[in-house]
């Protein structure tokens, strides 16, 4: 019999009242929902744990401990118990990223047992749509990205996660985990890019996180040799009516709140702001 408070460990017996908490805010929530649909609640698949926090005998917050630390739908004494849980495990993620207000709470908690931080991005824009805007014509040459262009495309995506990140995903295990991730998402139709005369990537996006009822726009880059050009708005113009076509009925993605000529860009083709994220990268 459950206390009055508690958390613990989800099983994989747990997954229908997990979902049940991810399906309160498909949006926010639409990265773990996606692994936890695919995965299930088992860590070896799921790449990590799902701590739940219950009041009253109910699953009420969740926090996924995997290569990030993510707290969903965390009220501030369930961020309290993930806290406590996280820093007697000891930090074995790469980053805290959730929604702002829980993520600095958080992150208050164990930044004196897990900082300093590498760099923390306390208000990241939350953007949402869920139709395109006539204002911008998609950009016919941005199409999906094919499996026999892997070579192509990773180049792109390196380039992309070293300027974003600050780090190479390459280091470490040599890049094989980030090359399978941008495999998979080549494989799965959710890679799209514009490749110039020479073959090479011009513009590069993809759909990464996908639900049945939302999906989220990551990685979007402009060529250094071409930005100022206007290519990013056609080209996020594209990939926005392949996700709201082929993929979800609405489409997010975070960005953080010094690129104003990003968020400028998003709200061209019709991105609107609803929210915040945040991120504490080490």
């Amino acid at each position: 019999m459950l206390t009055q408070t508690t958390s613990r460990v989800l099983e994989p017996s747990d997954l229908d009242a997990a979902l049940a908490v991810l399906d309160r805010d498909p949006v926010t929530n639409a990265f773990v929902t996606a692994r936890v649909q695919v995965a299930g609640l088992d860590p070896w698949r799921l790449g990590g744990e799902m701590w739940g926090w219950y009041e009253d005998g109910m699953l009420t917050s969740l926090c996924y401990a995997g290569a990030n630390l993510v707290p969903i739908g965390a009220t501030p004494r369930a961020v309290r118990a993930f806290a406590d849980r996280a820093r007697r495990a000891g930090r074995r993620c790469s980053s805290i990223v959730g929604p702002a207000e829980p993520t600095a709470q958080l992150w208050r908690l164990l930044e004196p047992h897990w900082g300093p931080a590498r760099e923390v991005r306390a208000h990241q824009p939350l953007m949402v749509t869920d139709r395109t805007s006539a204002d911008v014509a998609p950009d016919p040459l941005v199409r999906r990205v094919r499996k026999d262009e892997m070579d192509t495309i990773m180049p792109a995506c390196v380039a992309m996660f070293t300027e974003e990140v600050g780090v190479s995903p390459m280091a470490g295990d040599g890049g094989l985990l980030y090359q399978a991730r941008v495999a998979e998402l080549v494989g799965s139709g959710r890679s799209f890019a514009r490749l110039d005369d020479d073959g090479k990537v011009v513009f590069k996006a993809e759909i990464g996180a996908a639900t049945a009822q939302a999906c989220q726009i990551q990685g979007v880059w402009v060529a250094p040799e071409y930005r100022g050009r206007g290519l990013a708005a056609p080209g996020m113009a594209a990939v926005l009516r392949y996700a709201l076509s082929d993929v979800a009925p609405v489409v997010s993605l975070y960005v953080n709140d010094f690129n104003t000529a990003a968020r400028r860009t998003y709200r061209k083709v019709g991105f609107q702001e609803v929210g915040a994220f945040m991120s504490v990268l080490f």
